[in-house]
């Protein structure tokens, strides 16, 4: 059994339209830091969904015990919910939310309208972090990765350490998702900041080379790093959403 959940980790529902949108966070975040991209897309009316991803926003022992499998039943749940009551879904990510985003857009595209990976990751390129992975020497938790926020006064509610089990689960969430790319159809937008110190810059056009979709395209902020959706660049984010979901249900 999970334990509390921490205040502002709570998972949201927005009901709305029969247009649905998903908003996932990241590797040890929260809710915390999409709510305000979802309560933006709650307000143009669209039913929104930000689940809590299993063993975020409770404990760092909580979340070692968490798996990808565990993860991507979290956003099963929430898109089975979006699907039962709307005629349109679109799933929005940050960071691991944007893998996920990637992983569903190859795996669901019955459901899957669109995607919008922001700085969503395929790589990570740290030769130090995966040898720590499998080593008897590396301890069981690792430095932590939240708050790569260059607005002032601004803090992302994570986990200020990465257990090593549940890193090496992200390891293999990575491994299949991009050997999934080449599977992903459905519009993308990737929204992706210049400066980053979690996920290497690169992986928006690698990932915009690696997916099949002909509607595709790479917008770049550069007023922000890592956590974007709580940082200068999160009204543009919202905007650049909102416009995504409005230009592809309008064709229909």
């Amino acid at each position: 059994m999970e334990q509390d959940v921490l205040a502002g980790a709570e998972p949201f529902r927005f009901e709305g339209n029969d247009v649905g949108v998903l908003v996932s966070h990241g590797f040890t975040g929260t809710t915390q830091s999409v709510r305000p991209l979802g309560e933006a897309l709650a307000a143009e009316g669209f039913t929104v969904a930000g689940p809590r991803l299993a063993g975020h926003g409770t404990s760092i022992e909580d979340h070692a015990k968490s798996t990808a499998e565990s993860w991507i039943r979290s956003v099963e749940e929430d898109l089975a919910w979006l699907e039962g009551r709307c005629r349109a879904v679109f799933f929005a990510g940050l960071s691991m939310g944007g893998t996920l985003s990637l992983y569903f857009g190859a795996t669901r595209p019955d459901l899957i309208k669109g995607i919008v990976p922001i700085n969503g990751c395929a790589y990570l390129a740290n030769p130090e972090l995966a040898a720590a992975l499998y080593s008897r020497e590396a301890p069981p938790v690792l430095p932590g990765v939240g708050s790569d926020i260059k607005m002032e006064g601004v803090e992302e509610l994570a986990y200020p350490g990465v257990p090593v089990p549940s890193t090496r689960e992200f390891a293999a969430l990575l491994n299949v998702t991009r050997d999934l790319l080449p599977t992903v159809g459905c519009p993308t937008l990737l929204i992706q900041s210049r400066e980053d110190h979690v996920v290497p810059p690169g992986n928006g056009p690698f990932i915009l080379d690696a997916i099949a979709s002909v509607d595709k395209e790479l917008v770049w902020l550069d007023d922000s790093y890592h956590v974007a959706t709580l940082d200068n660049d999160a009204p543009r984010i919202a905007a650049l959403t909102i416009d995504f979901v409005k230009s592809l249900v309008s064709e229909d």
